[in-house]
């Protein structure tokens, strides 16, 4: 009898020691063997996944539970099961994670304080199971292979896996979104998400708090509408699978080679990307983001009828057979207001046709009308025979294309792509309808007739500009330091405004409207028509901005649309005078707010953070994304203007150079800008290129982070200024030593260091060496980018150069007196 006793006890010791091996290192957790906060994982059975408590930041006590790849070096949180209310405790005390005899998923503290539950149906004999596609499931009778009573797949936080699904699941109403984390080290839910809107032609939107902000479109066969950037590589690496019937609205994604780790994630900075693991590098590549360019900063930025060409300047342009309703608006650059018929629809009379725009991302489709069965060809003939009909367009685009798509509603918030898209058919009157069909005709006749008549009118200009020319030289002899007589409208693509009105809104330049002084002369704040708030940046006739810089900033700026970069709304060049109309921006200049003791008490880590990152877009917009490649040259806190909700503007273009073609570095002999900000090589040798501009905006960077200015002595030893001691504590590990003392604790330790470290890889010594915009965008907006560690600055302080190395000025420090350096400060 002893005998079968110490059998059983030895038996039921082989079963303990196998339930809590398994729990230990196995993917299976049942009701009797609780999951405690002391190293103890799941990991799935190809040992892709575990799952275990975690901190999202170094040294905190916040534990949750969550999901992360198992075999990459950077640990990925791609679920968060108590992502609203962490267990709080060390590590090993303070929760566990347990299954119950029914079948639910529990997190306790270790008061036993339940802080999450799966709330799963009621089961009899429950386990619960990683798999190795990442999905935690709970299932009965053991049975891990039939249906789940509960999926982690049903409740994502801020990640989409391969298989999982985004969407609606109509039998049940439940829907599956991506919500982003509250910050880089809070799972909490943050204000960003991604969510399908099921309503008339399902289509994906972003959403900040309870407003939408982006569209992405319909699913047309291949891609959403609104996301282009998904290409032939990435069919040959991925399947997609678009739902829609009476059960579900989902999409999801299945990758066609397991050994490629990707995901889709909504980003705590509003942007919904594509990652890819790349294991050469250690780190997680962005195949596409968006939203990317000046038409996805807003819903609709062109408003109802209108078109957003995201390469071109005015962005906003109408569709054919529509005009502007408010011109005015228009020539501020103010699109919303949209565009409306040329012509009334005859619908009675049947005259009505279709004009096509071709590479179109469709209209909002919420309320459109769908029909999967029909052709082309028939969807015409439905929207002919309905009057409210407006425009029609293929639903699926993928092999010779089917489906039917109608619009009864204004048609709003239109793209338009250079390449991609599909076409758009917009009904319009017969009387319209002529614009596109007989355009071909109408050009040979305007030529036949144009050709005597420009003759002519070339002759007449010519004589005119000789008699112009001879009045100018006697009439203007006080101004001939101007030449404003040479520049015409045609060299603007913006309005020009006269001096009277600009005299009116400025309350003729008196003092009570002046916002302060620059390099270059005054500004004025105004109302343009009594509406519009205004800059208005008067050039002095000392200016050292000559006519060159002049056009050279308005033909820039008037090409660029950003949300980061300053909105100029129109010129003036009358009497002598050179103005530039500027929106205005409520809280004026970063510098003001920087190296202020009082006022720097209003930037919080957040609102610095926001800063950098949005300078960092805007930079990226001139370096990448415009349709031309500008390199600013004169990039400082003073050119960095703040809007009523903080959000940065890049100013003064006075100074850019656009790079052509193939064109990635230029020299020059007159070397602009201001000391401090400038990269060693332009600064000394005349050498710019986008790694002058990565330069000024890591000094940027660490002044944001310091509150202090680049030049001054910080270390009287060897006469380095700001980058020069932040240098040096970095070396120390003192680096949160650099940490405005207005910026107030708690900061985010990790997040601030980060920042400093990639400000210092912006401002190593040699150019190849400092990253890339694209490169800086992505490590600031990822907490899993593995950063390089940074080599030494270059100092620039005054006239001298010092390398690291140096216990003297530099010999290139002889080549300062070959160049002509002019410095300038603040305008």
């Amino acid at each position: 009898m002893e005998a079968i006793n110490n059998a059983s006890f030895l038996l039921y010791l082989l079963l303990a020691s196998t339930l809590y091996s398994r729990t230990k290192g196995g993917d299976t957790l049942t009701p009797s063997q609780p999951l405690a906060d002391n190293g103890e994982t799941l990991i799935s059975s190809s040992g892709s996944f575990e799952l275990g408590f975690f901190s999202p930041a170094a040294g905190s006590k916040d534990r949750y539970v969550g999901i992360w790849y198992r075999n990459i070096s950077v640990q990925t949180v791609v679920w968060v099961a108590n992502r609203q209310r962490p267990v709080t405790g060390q590590s090993g005390q303070s929760g566990r994670l347990s299954l119950t005899i029914n079948g639910t998923l529990v997190i306790a503290d270790e008061n036993s304080t339940v802080v999450w539950s799966s709330n799963s149906p009621a089961l009899a004999d429950p386990a619960a199971r990683l798999l190795d596609n990442g999905n935690f499931v709970v299932s009965g009778s053991r049975d891990v292979t039939s249906s789940y009573a509960w999926q982690s797949f049903d409740f994502p936080t801020d990640t989409l896996l391969p298989d999982m699904k985004l969407g609606w699941n109509l039998t049940s109403g439940h829907s599956s979104n991506l919500t982003a984390w509250a910050s880089a080290t809070d799972p909490a839910p943050g204000r960003y998400a991604t969510a399908i809107d099921p309503h008339g032609d399902p289509q994906i939107y972003l959403w900040a708090g309870m407003r939408q902000f982006f569209r992405g479109g319909p699913w047309n066969g291949l891609r959403f509408s609104g996301i282009q950037e998904i290409n032939k590589s990435v069919f040959n690496t991925f399947s997609f699978d678009f739902i829609v019937d009476s059960k579900e609205i989902t999409y999801s994604f299945h990758s066609r080679d397991r050994s490629i780790l990707s995901r889709l994630t909504m980003h705590h900075s509003g942007v919904l990307q594509r990652l890819v693991w790349i294991e050469s590098s250690k780190l997680w590549n962005v195949m596409w983001l968006t939203p990317r360019d000046q038409c996805d900063n807003m819903l609709s930025p062109c408003g109802p009828y209108g078109v957003c060409y995201p390469s071109r300047s005015p962005m906003c342009n109408c569709l054919l057979g529509f005009r502007p309703k408010s011109l005015k608006s228009w020539d501020l650059r103010d699109g919303t207001g949209g565009c409306e018929r040329s012509s009334e629809l005859d619908c009675r009379n049947g005259t009505d046709g279709f004009v096509v725009l071709s590479g179109a991302k469709l209209p909002d489709t919420s309320r459109s009308t769908v029909n999967r069965s029909m052709n082309l060809e028939q969807c015409r003939a439905l929207c002919l025979r309905n009057c409210s009909c407006k425009a029609y367009a293929s639903a699926n685009i993928s092999g010779e294309g089917s489906g039917c798509i109608i619009w009864i509603t204004e048609l709003t918030d239109i793209k338009a792509y250079d390449g991609g898209g599909q076409d758009l058919y917009v009904r319009l009157a017969f009387d319209d309808l002529g614009l596109e069909s007989t355009n071909s005709q109408r050009s040979r006749r305007v030529i036949i007739i144009l050709i005597p008549a420009l003759a002519i009118l070339l002759l007449l200009c010519a004589a005119f500009c000789i008699w112009r020319r001879k009045k100018t030289s006697q009439t203007n002899s006080d101004h001939s330091a101007y030449t404003e007589e040479a520049v015409e409208e045609d060299d603007f693509d913006l309005p020009l405004l006269g001096l009277a009105a600009i005299m009116d809104t400025t309350d003729n330049f008196s003092l009570d409207n002046k916002l302060g002084q620059g390099g270059y002369g005054p500004v004025y704040k105004g109302k343009l028509w009594g509406e519009q708030e205004i800059a208005v940046k008067r050039l002095s006739k000392t200016s050292t901005q000559g006519l060159h810089e002049f056009k050279n900033e308005v033909t820039l700026i008037a090409k660029l649309q950003h949300r980061n970069l300053v909105r100029l709304l129109g010129c003036c060049i009358q009497s002598g005078e050179r103005m530039l109309i500027y929106e205005y921006m409520h809280n004026g200049s970063l510098d003001t707010f920087l190296f202020d003791k009082n006022k720097g008490k209003l930037l919080g880590w957040k609102t610095r953070y926001n800063i950098i990152l949005g300078i960092a877009r805007g930079l990226l917009y001139l370096h990448e994304d415009s349709r031309l490649r500008i390199i600013h040259r004169d990039l400082k806190a003073s050119n960095i203007l703040l809007d009523e909700d903080m959000i940065p503007k890049i100013s003064d273009f006075g100074m850019a150079k656009i790079f052509g073609g193939d064109e990635t570095i230029g020299n020059t002999k007159r070397v602009v800008g201001t000391y401090g900000y400038m990269s060693p090589e332009y600064a000394m040798d005349g050498i710019f290129s986008m790694k002058s501009d990565v330069f000024s905006f890591g000094v940027l960077i660490l002044e944001i982070i310091s509150g202090r200015r680049n030049r001054g002595v910080y270390q009287s030893t060897r006469h380095l200024n700001l980058l020069g001691h932040i240098w040096s504590l970095w070396k120390e590990d003192k680096g949160l030593d650099l940490v405005d003392a207005s910026i107030g604790h708690p900061i985010p330790t990790d997040e601030v260091l980060k920042c400093i470290k990639i400000g210092l890889l912006c401002v190593q010594e040699r150019p190849e060496n400092r990253p890339t915009m694209s490169s800086i965008v992505l490590m600031l907006g990822s907490n899993s980018f593995l950063l390089p560690e940074p080599r030494q600055p270059g100092f620039v302080i005054g006239s001298k150069y010092w390398s690291e190395n140096d216990s003297s000025p530099s010999k290139k420090d002889s080549s300062v007196n070959q160049v002509s350096v002019t410095i300038l400060e603040g305008r």
